[in-house]
């Protein structure tokens, strides 16, 4: 296997792997908040409203990164890295979501968007830990006695 099969195939393991990690905790996150609301009939809606947010975020992410993965997986079934490039730029402007450049961007820049994507999921899923920790807290100080 070349150098670039490597690389890509490892970029694309590491991007499902954190697509599969962000979504499961953002999902959990999303399945456990009502049920503790209802228990002492948490404060604000506002803080529910970003709850939610901060959450459909991280899985709106997942699904990008799995894409990209796929993408990926696609790029290595070509034998030179140019054709692989090429490769992904044809589908993404047959599915209509980018414009088929005349030169096809490198594969660093490629996981340098990727990085870039990963960092912004977990950073608004630690935003929506935290805003779930402060809710709670919230509801459990607040509760009557």
């Amino acid at each position: 296997m070349s150098d670039w099969k490597k690389a890509v195939t490892d970029k694309a393991r590491h991007l499902r792997r954190n697509s599969i990690g962000g979504g499961s905790i953002a999902l959990l996150l999303l399945v456990i908040a009502p049920v503790t609301a209802g228990a002492h009939g948490f404060t604000a809606a506002l803080g529910w409203w970003l709850l939610l947010a901060f959450c459909l975020v991280p899985l709106a992410l997942a699904v990008h990164l799995l894409f990209d993965a796929l993408l990926f997986r696609l790029a290595t079934s070509h034998d030179t890295e140019e054709d692989a490039l090429t490769a992904i730029d044809d589908v993404l402007a047959r599915m209509g979501l980018r414009a088929k450049p005349a030169v096809p961007a490198f594969l660093s820049q490629r996981f340098a968007g990727c990085r870039r994507l990963v960092i912004l999921q977990w950073s608004t899923l630690t935003i929506a830990i935290l805003l779930y920790a402060i809710l709670l807290l919230d509801a459990v100080d607040g509760a009557p006695t």
